[in-house]
């Protein structure tokens, strides 16, 4: 069991399942994930020991995160960071880490409430403007650059009128998106959260379907849509023809943030803010199960839809959001921007 401290939010414990460490090295992969909750970004990978090593840094209100090789990309209260990888090729950190991601950039904002990232065939970054319900892009002048936004979306404005949330990239582009509803007055999907989520393809504006609950973080993965119907407790798949969902797997808390990797699904989960989740299918399944809800990470077998190995979190952490694989990584880390490691680390070009 692994504890983490925060002497603002207090302390919380990790437990992992006992194959989780196998799992990473034999799906050559480590893992990264985020909770807004206490703004922090988790890495996750297999020390040389073979025990799990969980690194921690802080990002105000730590939201969408989005892997581009040597680079990671997190969304914060109001800038969206760049991280890069400064190793060298066979180059471990501290002995331990074969990658070191550094803050390089920030790009402000302001609080438009950023969700999933992508990144856009030409390098830029492409995020879910959820406050503003479009996608944007980053901006030299402006806090940022509008790119598009649904057909039901009148205008934009500050309002986060239908809680549009997920992104699914293909080939470079946005394909399609998620929202809650289909509002276009302020704050009007919180009336819709049981009822009337969608996934939109953004190339042709076409609802593919609108009987979702909540859902968030549309996945496109070798011509297959995965999206998580986050009211029910769901990872589904998605005919992109049809809107006929399929229900993959159930996962005991509300899901945000999903990774396919090797036949598996990622999931992270969260516990409820008030105790239940009220409207939701999710608290009656949870119920009906006798079980309680969980924070922390799940992997699924896409073939059969067991959960093969998890990861755990008690204590203050009980909120997570994005999530993403890291590929051919064992064991990464970040430096922290209000660090006094990230003073002295200094790196540059040698020929």
């Amino acid at each position: 069991m692994a504890s983490l401290s925060n002497p603002v939010q207090g302390d919380t414990s990790i437990t992992v399942s006992r194959g989780l460490a196998g799992w990473l090295e034999a799906n050559r992969t480590s893992l990264a994930f985020t909770s807004y909750q206490t703004g922090q970004l988790f890495l996750v990978g297999v020390l040389p020991n073979g025990s799990i090593s969980f690194n921690q840094q802080n990002f105000s209100r730590a939201m969408g995160l989005c892997g581009d090789g040597d680079r990671l990309w997190v969304g914060s209260l109001f800038q969206l960071w760049r991280l890069e990888d400064m190793l060298r090729e066979g180059e471990l950190a501290n002995g331990s880490f074969d990658a070191c991601f550094v803050p390089r950039e920030a790009h402000t904002t302001g609080d438009i409430d950023i969700h999933e990232i992508g990144i856009l065939a030409d390098g830029r970054p492409v995020f879910v403007n959820t406050k503003y319900s479009c996608l944007a892009t980053t901006d030299p002048v402006h806090s940022f650059r509008p790119l598009w936004r649904p057909d039901f979306i009148s205008k934009l404005a500050g309002e986060d009128r239908c809680h549009l949330n997920g992104l699914a990239m293909a080939d470079g582009a946005p394909a399609y998106v998620t929202a809650v509803s289909q509002t276009d007055v302020l704050s009007g999907w919180r009336a819709r959260r049981e009822h009337g989520g969608v996934v939109i393809e953004v190339a042709t504006g076409r609802i593919v379907t609108d009987e979702l609950s909540m859902p968030h973080s549309p996945r496109l993965v070798d011509g297959r849509l995965y999206a998580l119907d986050s009211g029910r407790g769901q990872l589904i798949a998605v005919d992109p023809e049809t809107g006929r969902r399929q229900d993959i797997a159930f996962c005991p808390g509300f899901l945000r943030g999903l990774a396919i990797h090797n036949g598996h699904a990622i999931v992270t989960a969260s516990k409820p803010r008030d105790g239940s989740f009220k409207e939701l299918a999710l608290q009656a399944e949870i119920e009906k199960r006798d079980g309680e809800a969980w924070c922390g990470v799940f992997v699924v077998n896409l073939r059969h839809g067991d959960i093969v190995e998890w990861i755990k979190l008690d204590g203050a952490i009980a909120e997570l959001f994005d999530l993403v694989a890291l590929p051919e990584l064992r064991c990464p880390m970040s430096l922290g921007i209000s660090t006094v490691e990230i003073q002295n680390t200094i790196t540059f070009e040698n020929s």
